[in-house]
């Protein structure tokens, strides 16, 4: 096997208006958004489905024209305004089960949370089964009260099943 020299990660050149894709792709909230995913289903159907629903490696792939395309398409620019004011309220929320019951806790506390497999979604091939899916149900649930909880666990690069 010969092993690579370099790598050269590619990322699309998302015009201003589309610049919060990069930032929702890359935030694990969108894997139990379904108004998140129906964004990303947006962009492009079939390659949303093509790569398995990877909304990171989807914006890799899209064309530069695609994504002029939907600069200036204001209902898709509505949609991405709504998807992205929902994850800031969210993010600004004061008032979460983890303030009202452990308010009293240091700045920067933080739970850390170790699992083996987390099954958030199924573009992310880091579960086999059962454990995965309850640890991925653990994070959807910290993240809806509020828990400063950090995920750490391997990230197989073949899948779980192709190490």
């Amino acid at each position: 096997m010969v092993k690579p020299v370099i790598t050269v990660n590619v990322t699309a050149n998302l015009p201003g208006d589309l610049a919060r894709l990069r930032e929702l792709a890359y935030d694990m909230r969108w894997s139990w958004d379904s108004d998140c995913q129906a964004l990303f289903r947006r962009l492009d159907p079939d390659l949303w489905s093509d790569t398995g629903h990877n909304p990171v490696q989807l914006l890799g792939l899209l064309s530069q024209e695609r994504l002029d395309e939907l600069a200036a398409d204001a209902s898709f620019l509505a949609h991405l305004q709504r998807v992205c004011a929902g994850r800031d309220e969210e993010r600004a929320r004061k008032d979460t089960w983890f303030a009202r019951n452990a308010g009293d806790q240091p700045p920067g506390t933080c739970i850390a949370y170790f699992s083996m497999e987390y099954g958030l979604t199924e573009s992310l091939g880091t579960y086999s089964g059962g454990l995965g899916i309850l640890s991925g149900d653990h994070l959807k649930s910290a993240s809806d009260l509020g828990l400063p909880l950090v995920a750490i666990g391997l990230l197989y690069q073949e899948g779980y099943f192709q190490q």
